[in-house]
């Protein structure tokens, strides 16, 4: 049943269900596009998994406030951090979502949301003892608005009705993202090749101890805190003409270009195109790792399939393909955008800094319970247990210690670690 304390803050949070159906009417001003997905695999290692949900809604009881969620987890030594992702990362997601918000707000949410739940995943994960580790790209497709957050080198691409190919996810690999080298020595990691007999270096860039290629994953208790779960977060608004997502692991990226595994199943509907892109990726390359890809078509709601990308040469307002939206931005300038098929960017950080990426507000202080919540692991602290995520950073001068959020002692641990402010207390037995 809870404490009085937690009845009484649930109780609070809790809005009526038809006031939020009627929120969520009130909010929807356009129809929504179609959904249709596809997925196909090849395995090599077995360590390749994925989700696709359609059925998650944001107000339970309510078909109109629907949303859609795609992932691949590409695991390595071992399938139990992907399969434990798979299983646990979407519920650590939605619980770090408050209650009660509306369509905007909850979208407006969801990047904080997915940091939380990235990390939340990773420290359970941890608990169990277990070394392996897994790349996450995660996917979620509310409407015309798609948020996606990734640690490792799984990719997920938007190919757009006039033919502009986007990469929606950065690879965090050590051999081409020099900040993220950058990132890991000063948090205590080495990074350099294996070094074989004579010493001689081959293969790619790598972290030690460990030896993992990424800087960013899931799992890897045995490599290092340094080597963080904290997700690259974009978010965008596709316009009324929709759009084509390509998600998949690196079996398919390293055999494909993004505008090759793009042109390579254009005009097909999700399933065989999702077939069409694995089957050019092992005629590129053949089978040398598990080959896994996802295909999700947003179709106009008077569409019933994705017509083939017209041919034609781009002109200057096509090529300007993202727009990021101003503070200022109006609805009237969203649907100017959406018309003229230019794909809005609501958000986007890759921050590895948890006090950057949990943000400052205010309103994370206090409950009307007179508790405090963690923002990693939600659960409920004493006023004097919740230490701020800003206490001691040198990275935001503006923020104040008293102010949250707030974290426990245990996640509060987790961030110095990951930020090398100490070793790791991470031991493998």
């Amino acid at each position: 049943m809870g404490s009085r304390e937690e009845r009484h803050r649930l109780n609070h949070d809790l809005v009526p269900l038809a006031a939020l159906i009627s929120r969520e009417l009130r909010n929807e001003k356009m129809e929504k596009p179609t959904v249709r997905y596809g997925c196909a695999a090849q395995s090599k290692k077995g360590e390749d998994y994925f989700l696709m949900k359609t059925d998650c809604q944001r107000v339970q009881g309510n078909p109109s406030s629907s949303f859609s969620v795609f992932a691949i987890f590409d695991g390595h030594n071992g399938t139990a951090a992907a399969v434990f992702s798979k299983d646990h990362l979407l519920n650590h997601v939605l619980s770090a979502i408050p209650r009660g918000l509306g369509r905007d707000e909850w979208l407006h949410a969801l990047p904080r949301a997915l940091v939380a739940g990235f990390v939340k995943t990773d420290k359970e994960f941890q608990r169990k003892g277990q070394t392996s580790g897994t790349t996450a790209t995660f996917v979620i497709v509310d409407g015309w608005t798609v948020t996606v957050a990734c640690v490792g080198d799984s990719r997920c691409i938007l190919d757009t009705q006039g033919g502009a190919v986007s990469e929606l996810t950065v690879d965090h690999r050590l051999e081409e993202n020099a900040e993220e080298r950058e990132r890991v020595t000063a948090s205590g990691g080495e990074v350099g090749r294996l070094s074989i007999f004579a010493g001689t270096e081959v293969g790619p860039l790598r972290c030690w101890p460990g030896g993992l290629c990424l800087s960013r994953s899931i799992g890897d208790m045995d490599v290092g805190e340094f080597i963080v779960p904290i997700p690259y977060v974009k978010q965008v608004k596709l316009s009324t003409a929709g759009g084509r997502l390509i998600i998949a692991s690196d079996g398919i990226w390293d055999s494909l270009s993004s505008d090759m595994a793009a042109k390579s199943c254009r005009g097909l509907p999700a399933e065989l195109a999702a077939r069409q892109v694995v089957k050019e990726a092992l005629r590129t390359r053949g089978l040398k790792d598990d080959t896994t890809c996802i295909v999700v078509d947003i179709i106009p709601p008077d569409n019933t399939v994705q017509p083939a990308t017209p041919t034609k040469k781009y002109n200057k307002l096509q090529s300007l393909f993202f727009r990021r939206k101003s503070q200022k931005s109006t609805a009237k300038l969203s649907k100017k955008l959406s018309a003229i098929g230019i794909v809005e960017e609501l958000f986007e950080e890759g921050s590895a800094m948890l006090a950057e990426r949990l943000g400052s507000e205010d309103s994370n202080g206090p409950s009307m319970s007179g508790l405090f919540i963690c923002a990693i692991c939600q659960v409920d602290l004493a006023a004097s247990e919740g230490i701020s995520v800003h206490a001691g950073s040198i990275f935001s001068t503006s923020s104040k210690p008293w102010q949250g959020p707030f974290l426990c002692a245990d996640c509060r641990d987790k961030k110095d670690a990951m930020e090398g402010k100490r070793p790791s207390g991470v031991k493998v037995a």
